[in-house]
């Protein structure tokens, strides 16, 4: 019986082969998806699977009283929990604990795309920057809103792990030791279900501004009562384009200088109380 002698060019391409998914495997970066969640039980499952596409997807508890955590573990996810005191400090919390190459951080209301996820991991793995931007469809009251200051809606929310800090309670901002570039697709987020919701959200927004500009020395005069609301409609409904949503930018962009006469209100409570 004749031997069977090894084909050399056989032996060339297995070997190259083998070297290249070596290296492709060497060079791709483990993506962690981190859900910040309280009592977010009506959320929690679709949001983690819309982010199928991530290695590892995380969920951050600040001890839930509802079935977050239980329903977010037989949806696959990891759980974590931490004691909340604020965004900035439980977001710090999160990248201390978790070891990853990239941590992506979504809001329990809010929905990942496949496009999304594959534009995510283009740019981890191909590029140089170590924070990225994300665009955001906001759903307000169930509808697209695609003006008024809710779109394009950029948050910094991708990171090389490693290269961010978190600072301010409300409102927080990100900095990232690095360059930060934009990334294309959105995320879906699903924004103020109802009116009641809306104005829950804004009045707490309002208190915390008024509380900011008493803590710099700011304090209202007359005229911010009547200035300040007309420039945020203005802002919103002509400069920002909210005529295009129609009604609904309408009634956004008077909702919003509403809420700036109701800062400057607060902030003039906030002084003749202290």
């Amino acid at each position: 019986m004749m031997s069977r002698q090894p084909n050399p060019q056989l032996a060339q391409a297995a070997t190259t082969t083998t070297a290249v998914t070596t290296e492709l495997t060497a060079v791709t970066a483990e993506l962690t998806a981190v859900i910040l969640t309280l009592n977010e039980a009506a959320h929690i499952q679709p949001c983690i699977a819309s982010l199928d596409w991530a290695d590892r997807v995380i969920v951050f508890d600040s001890y839930s009283q509802d079935e977050t955590a239980a329903l977010a573990t037989a949806a696959g996810a990891e759980v974590l929990q931490n004691p909340f005191e604020n965004y900035a400090q439980q977001r710090n919390a999160a990248l201390d604990r978790i070891h990853t190459d990239w941590v992506f951080f979504v809001d329990a209301d809010e929905r990942g795309t496949a496009v999304l996820g594959d534009e995510i991991r283009h740019v981890i793995n191909n590029r140089p920057e170590r924070g990225w931007r994300v665009p955001r469809h906001n759903y307000i009251f169930g509808k697209l809103t695609w003006a008024t200051g809710w779109y394009p809606d950029y948050q910094l929310r991708l990171f090389k792990q490693g290269h961010v800090r978190y600072e301010r309670p409300v409102h927080e901002i990100a900095n990232v030791d690095g360059d930060i570039g934009a990334l294309e697709n959105s995320l879906l987020h699903y924004n103020y279900r109802d009116t009641a919701h809306f104005h829950a959200k804004q009045r707490a927004y309002a208190n915390y501004e008024a509380s900011i500009l008493q803590a710099d020395g700011v304090r209202p005069h007359p005229h911010n009562y009547i200035l300040q609301p007309l420039r945020q409609f203005w802002w919103r409904f002509v400069t920002l384009k909210g005529y295009t949503d129609g009604g609904h930018g309408l009634r956004l962009s008077l909702y919003m200088a509403y809420y700036e006469w109701v800062k400057y209100r607060k902030l003039a409570w906030f002084w003749r109380k202290r």
